[in-house]
């Protein structure tokens, strides 16, 4: 897929390209740092506008969804935010689509997660209906035909996954899942569920896992989109092997949750207190 200008021109390594990134510190901005939510929230409303009045009026292509995701990424790290990325690379080599199944961790790697795999393949998401109703927002988000869920049906929400998601992957394009649910910083494997793991086996497509810690964008207590960003806390990324599905699929759900667990506790979260509270997504 062709680099827009902004990924051309940008001076710094490109975390798409890069195995093992770290953000550098040189893309840290004083002024950002001094006020990260002003700062951040600014630069990504200006992004979701510019990318909104596209998409309405049918100007807005993988590559120009792929930019946006990049700038608000970059808006991230301009505030001090060090993204640590690994394993992009099972990504990239990987010929054909596959299921990308993650913990959902706040509204970062909604926004980021487009950059760092359409520039290797088509993908789009699995999202509640309720996010295509967000100014400008509901025209990025549906210019990428996501899989529509309402959460009022659970009967009519997994037929709209399970043939939604095969009619998207047998077109060639990846599906990014987040089947926990809810987004918190802790990991119950309760409430993953499997519909990762059911899409991949219907449609006979292997599964990346993917570990996600993105609570640099916090959680609001008015507004659940727009919490306060917290630059310290950083972003980490870390993409697994995939794994095709054998049998009932019961031994691949489970090391998905064994990769997910393993590397949120090597970044410092363990299992989830009896209280760990949960946003909506």
């Amino acid at each position: 897929m062709m680099l827009t200008p902004a990924l051309l021109h940008d001076p710094f390594p490109l975390p798409h390209q890069t195995p093992n990134y770290v953000s550098p510190p040189e893309l840290r901005r004083p002024l950002s740092a001094l006020f990260p939510s002003l700062s951040f929230y600014w630069r990504m409303c200006t992004v979701i506008r510019k990318g909104g009045s596209m998409a309405a009026k049918g100007l807005y292509p993988a590559e120009a969804w792929a930019e946006s995701s990049f700038k608000i990424l970059r808006a991230m790290e301009y505030c001090g935010a060090v993204f640590e990325i690994s394993g992009l690379e099972h990504v990239s080599s990987l010929e054909g689509p596959c299921v990308i199944v993650a913990n959902h961790t706040s509204s970062l790697e909604t926004f980021a997660l487009p950059y760092l795999i359409q520039l290797h393949k088509d993908v789009t998401f699995i999202v509640k209906e309720s996010l295509l109703h967000y100014p400008w927002f509901k025209y990025v988000l549906g210019s990428r035909d996501p899989i529509r869920v309402t959460r009022r049906d659970v009967r009519a929400d997994l037929r709209s996954m399970l043939e939604g998601g095969v009619e998207r992957l047998a077109a060639g394009i990846s599906i990014i899942v987040f089947p926990q649910g809810s987004r918190s910083l802790f990991f119950d494997p309760k409430s993953f569920n499997s519909i990762g793991v059911k899409l991949a086996q219907r449609a006979g497509v292997p599964i990346i896992p993917l570990a996600l810690r993105t609570d640099a964008w916090g959680s609001g207590k008015i507004f659940k989109d727009f919490g306060p960003i917290r630059p310290k806390l950083g972003a980490r990324f870390k993409f697994g092997l995939p794994l095709w599905v054998k049998g009932n699929g019961k031994d691949e759900h489970a090391r998905i949750l064994r990769f997910i667990q393993s590397n949120l506790a090597a970044w410092g979260i363990d299992a989830p207190p009896s209280s760990a509270p949960q946003s909506e997504i």
